[in-house]
């Protein structure tokens, strides 16, 4: 929460300080910088299911610098491209997309904590690195810095937020070695590939419609749309603790279907919650952000409704990744690429925009949560029929 309570603020009063106009291309670049967290959320993933099997610290982080590296190497050419599509200057693409190295080496640290069930370090990782990523930028923006330096004070915070990790994993180690079990399987960048196939369709899906936006509609209408986003980004990040404290036994075969199903469950009551309180709160918004925004007041509890699915749709395929299964993320690129088929022809306005979006996340996420319920049972069924895997077994 404090993590998720950071961004938003930084959104926030982005929105304030740059004005309508103004905030549209950072909000752009801030959804460009999630896109290229891709490679990170689904490193964590993968080093934290590596973990309870067994991998050791030193496996996970050599996994974790290699992918770092390459996803530099990526990163680096498109930075001119990202300037082009969007329209911004090419320093401020640059701040956008040199973060990305830097947030898979931050999140193969919080792998580690995940893995081996250390929440309380990892609530401290979080928290800070949330806290490390935005003050900077928010110092910059109110001494009336644009969004490129806010964003290059960004990348210095998650720097300091890794190295600080790193030594939080380090300490526990020197204070609670493990023994490390015999470990038969490898930790190869592949399962990384296999994971992020799953992350970045939801990554996509989930910042399709701000990209879209730019396009589709006016200057102003693009920035009230990305301040009306920030609902869906608060009922999509909020619950995110809820797959992070239940992912280690999603990766355990005689747990998934227990987990799977109660992570679901959370998920839709929380989702529920956020979509109420957003329509309550909705006269608030243009007196936080200005009246500007006063159109779009009427359509927040949709943004929150939008946010609500994504986060129900993450924790299914949070069960995917826990065994190693990708093909849920096909039926979410099939998700993704009609309904921005659609955006593309349809929207003009925010609110078709937004319901287009949200029909679209709706469909996507129905199919794939019923998928991994009936993919979590057949699993347990299976596994409880393999000696080795019953309520006992490792």
């Amino acid at each position: 929460m404090t993590a998720n309570v950071a961004g938003y603020l930084l959104q926030l009063l982005a929105s304030r300080w740059l004005g309508v106009a103004g905030y549209s291309p950072f909000a752009s670049l801030l959804a460009v910088q999630l896109l290229c967290a891709v490679p990170a959320l689904a490193l964590q993933n993968v080093v934290a299911r590596e973990v309870v099997r067994g991998a050791s610290v030193a496996a996970a982080r050599g996994l974790a610098l290699r992918c770092a590296g390459l996803v530099a190497v990526v990163a680096v050419p498109l930075v001119p491209v990202i300037s082009a599509v969007f329209k911004v200057g090419i320093v401020a693409s640059a701040a956008a997309l040199c973060a990305a190295p830097i947030l898979v080496l931050l999140s193969g640290e919080q792998g580690i904590l995940q893995g081996r069930s250390r929440f309380r370090e990892l609530a401290m990782v979080l928290g800070g690195a949330g806290i490390a990523r935005v003050t900077p930028a928010l110092v910059v923006l109110a001494l009336g810095g644009g969004t490129a330096p806010a964003l290059w004070a960004a990348a210095a915070g998650i720097a300091i937020a890794a190295i600080a990790a790193r030594r939080t994993v380090d300490r526990l180690e020197a204070h609670s070695p493990h023994a490390e079990r015999e470990y038969a399987g490898g930790v190869g960048v592949l399962p990384v590939f296999r994971a992020a196939q799953v992350q970045a369709a939801l990554m996509a899906l989930s910042s399709a419609d701000l990209l879209v936006a730019r396009i589709v509609l006016s200057e102003n209408d693009a920035g009230r749309y990305a301040l009306g986003a920030i609902a869906a980004k608060i009922a999509f990040w909020l619950p995110q603790a809820v797959g992070v404290v239940l992912y280690p036994r999603m990766a355990q075969p005689q747990h998934s279907a227990q987990a799977v199903r109660s992570a679901l469950a959370v998920l839709l009551s929380i989702g529920a919650v956020a979509v109420v309180g957003a329509a309550v709160a909705a006269p608030l918004a243009p007196l936080f952000a200005g009246q500007d925004y006063a159109p779009i007041e009427g359509l927040l509890w949709l943004f929150a409704l939008d946010g609500a699915l994504l986060a129900i749709l993450q924790g299914a395929l949070l069960s995917a990744i826990a065994a190693d299964r990708t093909a849920p993320a096909t039926i979410t690129w099939l998700g993704l690429g009609v309904g921005v088929a659609v955006m593309l022809t349809c929207a003009h306005s925010v609110t078709t925009l937004i319901i287009i979006a949200t029909v679209t996340v709706a469909v996507t996420t129905l199919v794939i949560t019923a998928l991994a319920l009936r993919g979590a049972r057949n699993g347990n069924e299976s596994d409880s029929r393999v000696p080795g895997f019953g309520a006992s077994g490792t």
